[in-house]
């Protein structure tokens, strides 16, 4: 597949809803991952990212305002086990890290979970891991989703990258655009460029998302050889 410009995928597009980005960076130093969250609704909206341990979670900027099932928009978004960072877009982080420390497999944690139970969206859970060991990286990305909005049906992809490419990474998310219900996300992720510092990318994304939809920003970048990695997060509600 020919690689697209994130820009181009974020602008074009007013509500891509949560969104997922995993891979290297243009000098390969570093393992990249970005997430973000969106939102119409103004309990979708009323929430920020906060820094939990080595991860990020969801939090409501004004608790006075939740309403709903908070499980679907308060959770952990980000978790790290280890050589191993989890990030997703619900509670399926928790599923996900519990999985991996009984010996299971990325794609196996997330046998026994399937869409989110916001009928008539559906909307899909995706899932990215990144793991790097001894220097060497790779990230898989996964999504689970309803079959075309029957919810009698989940359908579960997992794509692998085993060797990143300098510059390049995949981006999945929630919708292919806006409506009523909202259209699931169509096809395997979309290979894209990363280019910048992690400033530089963080403030990009940031400026590409719709002013009106757009909530929170993480964005990490991981030195594959160290580990130690630098983290930014951005919040529209401050």
């Amino acid at each position: 597949m020919k690689i697209a410009s994130l820009k181009d995928e974020l602008t074009q597009n007013a509500y891509p809803g949560r969104g997922i980005v995993a891979g290297l960076s243009a000098d390969g130093k570093y393992a990249v991952s970005a997430y973000w969250t969106m939102g119409r609704s103004a309990g979708s909206r009323n929430r920020v990212f906060v820094t939990d341990g080595e991860g990020i979670r969801t939090q409501a900027f004004d608790p006075t305002l939740i309403a709903g099932d908070p499980s679907l928009i308060i959770y952990a978004a980000v978790r790290v086990l280890g050589s191993k960072t989890i990030v997703t877009n619900g509670d399926q982080t928790d599923t996900i890290y519990e999985g991996l420390k009984e010996g299971l497999t990325f794609e196996q944690s997330l046998r026994g979970r399937k869409y989110e139970h916001d009928a008539p969206n559906y909307t899909p859970r995706i899932s990215s891991l990144l793991d790097i060991e001894d220097g060497v990286y790779n990230y898989s990305i996964s999504i689970l989703k309803s079959d075309n909005g029957n919810p009698d049906n989940t359908l579960r992809f997992t794509f692998n990258y085993d060797a990143p490419q300098k510059g390049k990474g995949h981006f999945i998310h929630t919708y292919m655009g806006d409506g009523n219900p909202l259209p699931s996300y169509e096809g395997e992720p979309t290979p894209v460029a990363i280019e910048g510092d992690i400033d530089t990318f963080t403030n990009n994304i940031w400026s590409w998302l719709n002013e009106d939809n757009k909530v929170s920003l993480f964005v990490r970048y991981i030195d594959i050889e160290s580990g130690k990695y630098e983290t930014r997060v951005l919040n529209k509600n401050k």
